[in-house]
């Protein structure tokens, strides 16, 4: 009798993580491949959660981190059955979506600056600043999703930082000159 019960512990305690954290590792998947796959790739890292219920960490926000390590892995593995020599890309929504007619226009080209930038950023970089800004994960989670320290993880975050504000200043001293070229006749 103590073993049905033990599987209807696991059932709730799986039920309830489910419930608390599938819509944040659909979203974590949905940045990182096609829409179309974003919801079987989040099932099989429900999959794998449920069949490794018994190594899942107790605290909430360290299950987020492993669900987010395993959908990493997940997603890695697909793209290796797809294409061997790809590597890691971040979605960037369309740099005009959400523009309104009202923006401040320095905002708009603010976006469109980081629009231009961010393909330039090295994948590795890319998924540092993802995870800081979108996934809501402490170093040390996040650093367990990607397979490093929390130390190491802070390191590559403020070198991906530094490397985006060199891009993006970059890319808004190009647009400028663009905007304003010299005169025809040279310099006076």
């Amino acid at each position: 009798m103590t073993n049905r019960s033990g599987e209807q512990d696991a059932q709730g305690d799986f039920r309830a993580l489910y419930a608390q954290a599938y819509g944040d590792v659909l979203r974590f998947v949905q940045r990182r491949c096609h829409p179309s796959h974003a919801e079987d790739i989040a099932a099989e890292v429900f999959l794998i959660a449920w069949r490794r219920h018994t190594d899942l960490p107790a605290d909430h926000g360290e299950r987020r981190a492993w669900l987010f390590g395993a959908a990493r892995k997940v997603l890695a593995n697909a793209r290796r059955s797809h294409d061997r020599s790809a590597a890691l890309t971040i979605r960037l929504q369309d740099a005009h979506e959400g523009i309104e007619p009202g923006d401040h226009p320095d905002l708009l080209a603010a976006r469109l600056d980081l629009a231009r930038a961010w393909p330039r950023l090295s994948a590795e970089h890319q998924e540092a600043l993802s995870i800081a800004f979108w996934d809501d994960l402490t170093s040390a989670q996040a650093g367990a999703v990607l397979g490093i320290s929390a130390t190491a993880y802070r390191i590559r975050l403020s070198r991906a930082r530094r490397t985006l504000r060199d891009l993006v200043a970059t890319t808004e001293s190009v647009a400028r000159q663009a905007r304003c070229p010299l005169p025809e006749g040279g310099n006076r």
